[in-house]
């Protein structure tokens, strides 16, 4: 079936264009202003990956519903200036630690470090001048099945207060079989707290036609992190039995956004919350949209993940598609847990000097015309 292709991502118009690959897996290349690059990769099959060098910053994933319709599944600006600020963190690369630190301070080998607070007194997500915030050095690159970009950092001692010069990789990577891998990788000269993310907001509806409340999701998971009135981990794991958090067996999202659950009500009606894998599953993650028959399935080798259902998401962004709102994607945030620095018993976030970081999350899209 032919595939119709309906791109709404609306970019500046480019310097350079540049493209490697053959006419149908290739990468495209549009050089911006301020030393900015677009990457889009392009599989056999017509996929599309697009983003930015500068904080990684996935703008745009086309794919096929269950008519061969190709549409955008992620949310971004129509303008990308817009992401400049970015304060919903759309599609970036996050870190050096991806999530809430308590106090926006650790201790680590008796030491105390002080970070700068962004949210409240906390520090979120690498806090104002993170990973999402910088521009990565890009090296593209073509195997026999995969096209890629290759993102590399380096971090000094000391930036954001967090100790050791840091080296980090970050590789999105796209596969004839419609997955986006992406692969992350890190040094450090001193004992330091890492723990990398990608923040895209996903919406299977295609082209942001719908809100995300009917999005059904299985997840391997029997336990979360319980959350205080600021969003910071309270130290103790929650069974999912018998509340709107377990998604075991597969439930939609509209259960936990309308739920009374003291819980849900917390993260603003919805879900904002790191889920302990219980690593009994491949597939990690199940995501079905019945209309357009779409499937997203995420295999980590990270112990959890936070899921965020984007329920403070203002409604007057200007979005590839049109205004925000509340609700319109979902983050799947495949990391350890930064409660670690504060509690025993979490997924830990430290990396010392002579170990390296290393992690992968697959996203693969497909579709099911039975949902």
């Amino acid at each position: 079936m032919k595939q119709e292709k309906k791109h709404s991502n609306v970019l500046l118009k480019p310097l350079i264009n540049i493209v490697i690959g053959a006419d149908s897996m290739k990468i495209d290349t549009k050089e911006l202003q301020n030393n900015w690059k677009h990457y889009t990769l392009t599989n056999d099959s017509g996929m599309e990956v697009s983003f930015l060098n500068y904080g990684g910053i996935i703008t745009n994933i086309m794919v096929p519903d269950k008519n061969g319709l190709v549409e955008n599944v992620v949310l971004g600006y129509k303008d990308y200036n817009d992401y400049r600020t970015n304060p919903n963190f759309f599609g970036a690369i996050i870190g050096r630690v991806a999530g809430r630190i308590q106090d926006s301070s650790f201790e680590l080998n008796g030491e105390t470090y002080s970070l700068t607070p962004n949210e409240g007194k906390n520090h979120l997500h690498g806090g104002q001048n993170g990973f999402h915030q910088v521009i990565w050095n890009a090296t593209p690159f073509q195997t026999a099945s995969s096209i890629g970009v290759k993102l590399k950092h380096e971090s000094p001692d000391g930036e954001g207060g967090y100790p050791g010069e840091l080296v980090v990789t970050v590789t999105y990577e796209l596969t004839n079989d419609n997955q986006l891998i992406i692969s992350y990788e890190g040094t450090t000269t001193k004992t330091t707290a890492l723990t990398l993310t990608n923040h895209s907001y996903f919406n299977l509806s295609g082209n942001l036609q719908n809100t995300i409340h009917n999005h059904h999701v299985t997840m391997d998971s029997h336990r979360f992190i319980e959350l205080d009135q600021s969003l910071i981990p309270t130290g103790q794991l929650l069974d999912v039995t018998d509340t709107p958090f377990d998604f075991v067996s597969g439930r939609n999202l509209t259960d936990g956004i309308e739920s009374t659950f003291k819980q849900n009500k917390i993260a603003g009606n919805g879900y904002d919350h790191y889920f302990l894998f219980d690593q009994q599953k491949k597939e990690n993650v199940v995501v079905k949209e019945a209309n357009s028959g779409r499937v997203l399935t995420v295999e980590t080798d990270q112990p959890g993940m936070v899921m965020y259902t984007s329920n403070g998401l203002d409604d007057n962004l200007a979005l590839a598609e049109g205004p925000s709102k509340p609700y319109l994607g979902i983050c799947f945030e495949t990391q350890s847990s930064p409660a670690s620095l504060h509690h025993e018993g979490f997924p830990s976030v430290v990396l010392l000097p002579n170990e390296k970081y290393e992690s992968r999350t697959v996203f693969s899209f497909g579709v099911d015309s039975y949902i």
